[in-house]
């Protein structure tokens, strides 16, 4: 664990706080911020660029909760959320909403590392999942674009598959740009051109 980290705690109980700031302290972590007060919450995330964020909520009501959550789904960072109790709807809004570590009736200085590690963790990792999926998305319609632009060459210039993929991707490298851009390109100037040429 980097002892680096900027840990950003928000919690308005000061002695559930200090319980917090110890166990993280103890595990080394000297850069911690608390905050007492969540009015102008946001903005003080922006100030603060805090690496992870624990939230602390004693007894939570519905509209505390929603108002963290949307806050959780804004910052794109770790979160540990601890709260007193909860109910099933509750912990599945928080994992909706991106929560690493929801913790219900844990609050122990012993325990604030471990869970600290593993909202990181699992923070990364669903990161990782998240770009994963957004680069295969990518390629799937690139790949859509490429076979597209193809079939309007194999039609328009009487092309093999082969001969037409060829010509896409040497226009490609003469242009230094990505094959499927020019696929894009070629699919657009086909549509302006009119039906009929492969549209």
């Amino acid at each position: 664990m980097n002892s680096a980290l900027r840990i950003l705690v928000i919690d308005k109980n000061r002695i559930r706080a200090a319980i917090i700031e110890e166990g993280l302290r103890e595990a080394g972590h000297a850069h911690v911020t608390i905050i007492h007060d969540v009015a102008g919450i946001a903005r003080r995330i922006a100030d603060e660029q805090p690496d992870v964020i624990v939230i602390d909520l004693e007894n939570p009501n519905r509209d505390m909760l929603e108002s963290m959550f949307q806050l959780t789904r804004a910052v794109k960072r770790p979160i540990a959320m601890f709260v007193d109790r909860s109910d099933s709807a509750s912990i599945e809004a928080a994992v909706a909403a991106g929560v690493s570590a929801y913790v219900v009736d844990g609050l122990r200085k012993e325990r604030v590392k471990p869970i600290l590690d593993m909202a990181i963790s699992r923070f990364n990792a669903f990161s990782r999942m998240a770009r994963e999926l957004d680069e295969a998305r990518t390629e799937l319609e690139s790949r859509k674009l490429i076979e597209k632009a193809k079939g309007i060459l194999m039609k328009s210039r009487g092309l093999s598959e082969e001969a037409a993929y060829a010509l896409l991707r040497r226009t490609a490298m003469n242009q230094n740009r990505k094959i499927a851009e020019i696929a894009q390109s070629l699919i657009t100037a086909a549509g302006l051109l009119g039906p009929g040429d492969g549209t």
